[in-house]
């Protein structure tokens, strides 16, 4: 018991007494209000984004710069095009060493004969060193020109794969046409499935405001620059 209370008591006030206890529930009441609020304050708090700067995030708009689809042709259009020529640059490297190595077969079989007839004379003149080292020189050769060969062969059986490699590039290809097909299926679907029976010129506008809205009105230039800025 309070003080008050206490003096109330003491001069016969009962209703002073039920008054004053009546104010300590008010209060009590009040101060578990206040403390509920509190507590749902800092939860609220807690569960907004704790970045101040951080902005709401808006669609781009339909300008030609952000047309999905006309990207996406434009994608499929130039890597068709980048292909192509990169695999007729590689087929020209391809060629160009067949060639290579046609001449190089040519300039085998020379060494080969060269070495028949250095041999030859090998054998009937082996006190001339110099038939010899002549003799040591087209070998050597020989096996150059064969490294060589090999090597061109090697580097075809590399273009090819890379060729066949390149061959994916068309596979990508389809599967963007393949994505863009169902882009466009959608848009007509969602056109179709929002079709209405009146033109939008015999509709009557919007009313900007309807008795019982609390949000602010929205003029019709402010709804045309909207629409515009999404490009419709």
């Amino acid at each position: 018991m309070t003080q008050e209370e206490l003096d109330a008591l003491m001069d016969g006030d009962i209703e002073g007494i039920d008054a004053l206890e009546e104010s300590e529930e008010n209060q009590n009441d009040q101060s578990e209000d206040d403390l509920l609020e509190g507590i749902l304050d800092e939860a609220v708090e807690d569960s907004e984004p704790k970045d101040e700067n951080s902005e709401e995030i808006y669609p781009p708009p339909a300008d030609d710069k952000h047309r999905v689809v006309a990207q996406l042709d434009e994608v499929t259009k130039e890597s068709e095009e980048k292909a192509s020529q990169v695999i007729d640059i590689m087929d020209e490297i391809s060629e160009a060493v067949s060639y290579a190595n046609e001449d190089l077969n040519d300039v085998l079989d020379f060494f080969v004969h060269q070495k028949e007839l250095f041999s030859k004379l090998v054998e009937k003149f082996p006190h001339i060193k110099t038939f010899k080292t002549e003799l040591e020189k087209i070998d050597e050769m020989i096996e150059k020109v064969k490294k060589a060969i090999e090597s061109n062969e090697e580097t075809q059986d590399k273009i090819m794969t890379a060729m066949e490699i390149m061959q994916y590039q068309d596979i990508h290809r389809q599967k963007i046409e393949r994505v863009i097909n169902i882009m466009r299926a959608l848009i007509k679907y969602m056109n179709k499935l929002f079709e209405g029976k009146i033109d939008d010129e015999e509709r009557v506008k919007s009313a900007n405001h309807i008795h019982g809205d609390e949000s602010e009105t929205v003029s019709d230039e402010d709804i045309e620059a909207l629409l515009e800025q999404f490009g419709v």
